[in-house]
């Protein structure tokens, strides 16, 4: 015996969802592409990357990172 299933009746939910999700989608990547193209986040970024001795020696702890680069704006 055979069993037929339908996904006619799916097909339109989903691409209605998919159409509503799309402007959101959309929005978000934007939001990805401005931070990091942002200076200071590459910046983090940059610091994140470096050894503890290396940050050692520019008087930084991992801890500090965002602290130090954001100075002027959050602290």
């Amino acid at each position: 015996m055979a069993f037929i299933t339908g996904t006619h009746s799916n097909d339109h939910a989903s691409n209605l969802g998919s159409a509503i999700a799309a402007p959101f989608r959309a929005f978000g990547r934007f939001l990805v592409s401005i931070g990091e193209s942002n200076a200071r986040l590459r910046r983090v970024q940059e610091l994140q990357n470096m050894t503890d001795a290396q940050l050692a020696k520019r008087g930084l702890t991992r801890d500090d990172i965002v602290r130090y680069v954001f100075r002027d704006m959050l602290y």
